[in-house]
């Protein structure tokens, strides 16, 4: 009965789920115009990588540096998406629509938040996963370490993704405070370019600065699932990254749950 029970709280939210899965496949020539500007990004980061391995070799591998960077660019959609119609809601006084819904707010968007993150990012990673494929040695990432590591990348990949869906309702949890979700999300969206490795590899920051930058809550989001995918941790050392992510996952779903039902007791609606 427990488990029946559980199966049917979660319908609603399947369904959310599935119907913005839905929309989100509509947006192909989005799509397409984002496998183009990623696809030329990668092509010029690798060109400034490849030019400063030639003057400066790196203690990391410049082919783990080229596959970083091509991971990172089909795996910008995951990290940069919001969801705009919220943001709307929450101006216009929409919200109280939302408040009459027999489901959690929270949960409501939350669902929302990942398949648009998921289906974005398969739209523009598959085909640019496969022009990269065409090009010449150098220029192409390499592949998985082994197949161990490619089923805990995409694993961990999974867990980045609860991750940065949950940061996203914290800076909206506060954007139901301050009516306008510019400045949450200007800072949100500067450290996690930063932090993340979406800017520059967290593998080429200075040594000292590894044990804070690898245990960030932003890391957990793009650096850990591609770590892992270039081998560049142990199955031991992988299992613990993947645990820190869990917790990072528990504690901000934890919190953006919290912030969501306290702004609900005391929630002023603009709008006509």
């Amino acid at each position: 009965m427990k488990s029946l029970s559980g199966r049917l709280r979660l319908r609603p939210y399947l369904s959310v789920f599935q119907m913005r899965f839905r929309v989100e496949t509509q947006y192909r020539a989005a799509a397409l115009g984002g496998v183009v500007t990623q696809g030329f990004f990668a092509l010029i980061l690798i060109a400034l990588y490849r030019a400063l391995y030639a003057a400066a070799p790196q203690a990391e591998s410049l082919v783990h540096t080229v596959t970083y960077v091509w991971i990172q660019q089909m795996a910008f959609r995951l990290l940069f998406s919001a969801d705009t119609e919220l943001a709307e809601t929450v101006r216009t006084g929409g919200m109280a629509y939302e408040l009459c819904r027999p489901l959690s707010p929270y949960g409501f968007y939350f669902a929302r938040a990942m398949a648009q993150k998921m289906v974005g990012c398969a739209l523009r990673a598959v085909p640019t996963l496969l022009v990269m494929l065409l090009l010449p040695d150098g220029w192409r990432m390499a592949p998985p370490a082994g197949v161990w590591q490619l089923g805990a990348f995409f694993a961990s990949l999974l867990a980045g993704l609860v991750c940065v869906c949950a940061l996203d309702n914290i800076a909206m949890a506060f954007t139901i405070r301050s009516l306008d979700n510019r400045g949450i999300t200007n800072a949100l969206n500067l450290l996690m370019v930063t932090l993340s490795g979406n800017l520059i590899p967290l593998t080429l920051f200075p040594d000292a600065w590894q044990p804070v930058l690898r245990y960030s809550p932003y890391a957990q989001l793009l650096d850990a699932p591609i770590r892992i995918y270039n081998g560049l941790c142990a199955p031991g050392e992988a299992l613990e990254r993947m645990a820190v992510q869990g917790l990072w996952a528990l504690a901000l779903v934890a919190l953006g749950a919290a912030l969501w039902r306290k702004n609900q007791k005391r929630m002023v609606l603009q709008g006509g």
